[in-house]
């Protein structure tokens, strides 16, 4: 289900705000390079999600968290006086997992182009086990347009006619029926 245009823009609204709040007025320590990636809000406007990437190691991500934690409140007056709702949502804080995710994913797409890679020096100079072309071919694409078949095979197509005749003498009468 898509979101409506009003919950869209009030999450465009606390993450405007919540961006500002952390580049001048919260003065915390701990606080690193924080961006935040992404405000999701619930139909009824009372829960916003706001999810965040920090700049460096897990000990800048705890301390980022810690901090973030320890001012929520001061967020959350801040992103009230902003919206001008009669209800502030209640805010969350989530490290996002994107850019992690992103990285694996590269990671991943590089050791399969350097498979590929390996994998296509092998074939370059590979040889075929068997012929070239491993399809079937009938006989009649085999002979070349100025040669003539075989006498062999002449012989035993003429051979295979005349042998389903058994017990027939030609005049349409059975040799062992009595009259």
């Amino acid at each position: 289900m898509s979101e409506s245009p009003r919950v869209r823009r009030v999450a465009d609204r606390v993450r405007e705000v919540v961006a500002g709040l952390l580049t001048g007025r919260i003065k915390d320590p701990r606080l690193g390079f924080v961006t935040i990636t992404d405000v999701r809000v619930t139909g009824d406007l009372h829960h916003a999600t706001i999810f965040y990437t920090v700049l460096g190691d897990d000990t800048a991500r705890a301390e980022t968290a810690a901090a973030l934690a320890s001012a929520r409140g001061l967020i959350r007056s801040e992103v009230g006086k902003a919206l001008g709702l009669r209800l502030t949502p209640s805010l969350e804080f989530q490290l996002d997992e994107l850019p992690e995710g992103v990285h694996r994913i590269e990671d991943a797409l590089r050791e399969a182009a350097a498979h590929d890679a390996a994998i296509a020096s092998l074939a370059a100079g590979a040889s075929y086990a068997g012929s070239p072309d491993p399809y079937k071919h009938s006989p009649s694409e085999d002979v070349a347009p100025d040669e003539e078949p075989a006498a062999d095979e002449e012989q035993s197509g003429e051979t295979s006619a005349d042998s389903g005749q058994t017990g027939d003498s030609g005049d349409g009468a059975a040799s062992g029926s009595p009259n």
